[in-house]
Parts: structure tokens; sequence; C-alpha cells
């Protein structure tokens, strides 16, 4: 997949570049957290000093990845995070397209001298990386990490540990492989990393089965009381604000998947989850279709947000109750368009 002249100018940087930073985006999911582990573990083999930085905490359920107690988070210490930022050489970029999605990191990542590398498969990327390898075809971020290795002729260095971090991330951007991912390709990749030594069954263990009693008590508050359907739109809606995310001891990543759950129901074609952040002051919105719905020109359309075509997100600056509002009003006007490829979907 990974080819031509940015992937060897990347090779140029390795002759001479020894320190890195490696970025990925606030809110740092498993092919975030999982393709940056990959990257730092494989320049590490290279000789190269590497730090990861994300602009907030990482969930729990991702706190068993090798190398991830030493990730650096730039809410709990900007100034040392910016220093790292200024004296680096290149800054590897991953799992993000524009510089918005890294938040308060983003004035010294554009003040730093650094040579800037983005890696990812967001589409529309933005234009103040110096390298640039966007594949919005691929799975995940995770899986273009182990393109670009392969790309760079070190398949034969990727360790068993860089294999777990590239799994973790290609599993839980697919849904534990269940869209994204009906490419021959892709599990030709899987079978390599079997081969590395990874126990994919236990990662999933790992990932998915290492939840608290509050989180499984949340879930089904959730499902009971806070799910909505709109069934002439083929629609659902979740919403959580902080008093109920409180009443069940929210920690972060408890939420991870809700957004998914809806689309189990014949017939939903679109589900959104919006979680209040009080402390931000912000709706977490969540998007997620199948098929040729595109949750993203919603997310887009109705709340400046953008994804791909099938997971979108965004955020919204009002309460609760707006953010409902402005989506059910979406909801309306895309019902009433004539394009093929938004209101008729929604009749089938």
């Amino acid at each position: 997949m990974l080819s031509g002249n940015d992937v060897m100018e990347f090779r140029n940087w390795l002759e001479w570049a020894g320190r890195y930073v490696i970025l990925t985006h606030m809110g740092p999911d498993g092919d975030a957290i999982g393709s940056s582990l990959a990257m730092r573990h494989y320049l590490e083999g290279k000789g190269k000093q590497v730090v990861v930085i994300v602009p907030d905490s990482i969930p729990g359920f991702l706190e068993w990845l090798p190398g991830a107690n030493d990730i650096k988070v730039f809410s709990d210490n900007p100034d040392a995070c910016e220093e790292l930022i200024y004296q680096a050489d290149v800054i590897c970029c991953l799992d993000f397209n524009v510089v918005k999605r890294i938040d308060k990191v983003a004035s010294a990542f554009l003040f730093s001298k650094a040579k800037k590398f983005l890696l990812d498969h967001h589409p529309y990327p933005g234009n103040t990386f110096d390298v640039l390898l966007s594949h919005p075809e691929a799975s995940s971020t995770s899986e273009l990490v182990f393109h670009l290795i392969c790309a760079l002729g070190d398949y034969r260095k990727m360790d068993s540990e860089i294999a777990k971090c590239i799994y973790t991330g290609i599993m839980t951007d697919t849904g534990a492989l269940s869209y994204k991912s009906n490419s021959s390709n892709l599990f030709m990749i899987i079978s390599h990393l079997l081969d590395k030594g990874i126990d994919k069954d236990e990662i999933y263990r790992l990932v998915y089965h290492d939840y608290s009693e509050s989180r499984l008590r949340l879930q089904g508050f959730v499902l009971c009381d806070k799910m909505q359907l709109f069934p002439d739109k083929s629609t659902a809606l979740i919403t959580l604000n902080d008093a109920e995310l409180k009443r069940f001891n929210y920690n972060k990543g408890d939420t991870e998947g809700f957004v998914n759950m809806p689309l189990q129901i014949k017939g939903v074609l679109m589900s959104a989850f919006f979680r209040e952040d009080a402390e931000a002051g912000i709706i977490k919105l969540s998007f997620r279709s199948v098929g040729d719905v595109p949750c993203n020109r919603f997310s887009s359309d109705f709340f400046n947000g953008g994804g791909h075509q099938n997971a979108a997100g965004g955020e919204f600056k009002g309460t609760m109750e707006q953010a409902v509002r402005i989506f059910i009003d979406g909801l309306e006007k895309w019902s009433e368009s004539t394009e093929k490829c938004i209101g008729q979907l929604f009749v089938k």
C-alpha cells in the first residue's frame, strides 16, 4: 500500500534524525494508542529516542499495552511536553488528519521546527505536514504502521510487542473485525501478526472483558432508559449528561462502544451517542452507520464534525437539549432530501 517518494523521504529522515515525538488525537482510542505505541517500539528498535504524547489521558482498557505507562499526557504537564516537542527532530502524527484534533498540543506542534510526518486513514488531511501518507481506504492507522514497517524493509524486525499494538488498533477500529474489515489483505496482515506471537483471543479479553461493575450497570441504564429510536428514520440516539455519568461513577473509556449498540437492532442504519463533558463545556458527539448511509455527512452538515462514511464524530458547544434538537431537525432535513445517498436510504 505504501510506496514512492514519501516513504523514501521518511527513510532518509531515519538516517539522521535521533529524537522523535509521536502525537495522536485528543480522546485517544485503541487505534490511536495502538498505532502510536507500535511506531514507538519500531523507532526505538532503530536506536531512536522516542516519546508518545497524548492531549489527554488514555482509557483504562488500553493501559496493559506494552509501553502505555510511559505515555506523556500533555494536560498533566504541558511545559515538559512542549519542551519535548521543541527538541524533536521529527514529529510523527498518527490517527488524525488536521491540527485541531490535537487540541492544546497544536500550538507547540505548529511552532516546532521538527519535520512533520502524517500517517493516517481519515479523509481530507490538512496541509501542515512535510510528508503525508493518508490512506482512507485502510481499516486503521495501525494497519498503515504495519505497511510502513514493511515498506521500509523491516518486517523481520517486527516483534511481538509491535504486533500486539498493531492488532489492538486494527481490532478496536473495526469493531472486532465486524466493519471496515472485508479485505483479504487485512486478514493476511493478521496472519502475519499471529506469526509474530500475538494471542488475539487474549487481546480481545483484555480490551472488551475488563469492565467495572459500574460500567455494566451504566450500559444497562443506557439501553433501558436512554436509547431513543426514530423508526421512520432508521436511526437511534443515546444521550448521557454529567449527572447520569456521575451516578454510575464514570471513568474515561466506560462509554466506549455504546454508539454501536443500537446498530444491532433490525432496521437501524445510523446511531448517534451524545455525552456531556461538563469540564470542557461541550457535548461529545459520536456517529456510526452501516452500508451506504454517510454518517460523516450528517456530522459535517449539522455539527461541523467529520470522519469516515460509517464512523464520525464532533463536538457541540451548547446544551444537550440544543444538540438533540439539532439532531432531530437534521433527521427531518435528511429524510426530505432527494439525494439517493442520503434521504432514500432511510426507507430501506
